[in-house]
């Protein structure tokens, strides 16, 4: 009998994120992000992580008030301070907003965590434009 050695799970989740084509053409949405929990503290550093260079360096992040635990007005992120915002805007209530003075201002849908593999996948791909 052989035994298959299985690969130690890593310690730091995929970041479950999809980008919506660089173009020229405005966009509702520039992706979506998929977070593990509603932890900002826990998530916003891998979301930044693993944003392209050419977004530069996030400085401010607003998210939707009601769905997100604690917010603090700032934290250190990559030994650099990101100023977070809350809003309770009713349009927007599954949204992030980051913006990187001088290069831009993105916003990604956040597919609630408890969403299954089978209901995120879609509407990851639409808000990407990958459908």
């Amino acid at each position: 009998m052989t035994t298959a050695l299985q690969p130690p799970p890593p310690s730091h989740p995929l970041l479950r994120l999809r980008l919506a084509p660089h173009g020229g053409l405005p966009r509702p949405m520039d992706g979506a992000w998929w977070p593990r929990s509603y932890d900002l503290l826990a998530e916003l550093p891998r979301l930044l992580a693993g944003l392209p260079p050419a977004w530069g360096h996030i400085t401010s992040v607003t998210v939707n008030g009601v769905t997100w635990s604690a917010v603090p007005g700032r934290m250190l992120v990559f030994n650099q301070v990101v100023r977070l915002s809350r809003t309770v805007a009713a349009s927007a209530p599954h949204t992030i907003v980051l913006l990187a003075p001088g290069r831009g201002r993105w916003d990604l849908l956040v597919v609630p965590p408890d969403t299954t593999e089978e209901a995120a996948e879609p509407l990851m791909a639409a808000a990407s434009g990958h459908v």
